[in-house]
């Protein structure tokens, strides 16, 4: 079975890149930078899941969104997590934080409302994260 992108993550994100393991894409709301990864790996639900070969790259791959997003965003703190209560697709959040955020210092989830990026400012930091991934 092939690889299918849950249809909340399709709706609510921009592609930045596939990478050897992840598809990493840029959650649409310019309150907070926010980087999910999701495994191109069909059944995944849980961390468990990943087999053990792909661990490592997994990590590594999570480590590496963390690095770019911190430094395309200026990020103060940066929040790593996988709940999938809502999207029972694996993926995990690395959302840039500063202490004037929407939502400091609770977490993102539910607080406010999503406010789209522009087409314009949407496509610079999705290059400027796809820089970031490829060097």
């Amino acid at each position: 079975m092939a690889f299918a992108l849950h249809e909340r993550l399709a709706a609510d994100t921009l592609l930045i890149a596939d990478l050897p393991l992840c598809r990493a894409l840029l959650m649409n709301d310019r309150r907070f930078p926010w980087v999910i990864l999701v495994p191109r790996r069909e059944g995944l639900r849980d961390f468990d899941d990943v087999a053990p070969v792909e661990k490592p790259n997994f990590h590594a791959e999570i480590d590496l969104a963390s690095e770019v997003l911190r430094e395309a965003a200026g990020a103060e703190k940066m929040n790593v997590a996988a709940l999938g209560n809502m999207v029972p697709q694996l993926h995990v959040h690395v959302i840039a934080r500063f202490s004037g955020d929407a939502a400091w210092p609770g977490p993102v989830w539910g607080v406010g409302t999503a406010d789209a990026y522009s087409e314009d400012e949407g496509r610079a930091l999705v290059e400027k994260l796809r820089l970031g991934f490829y060097g």
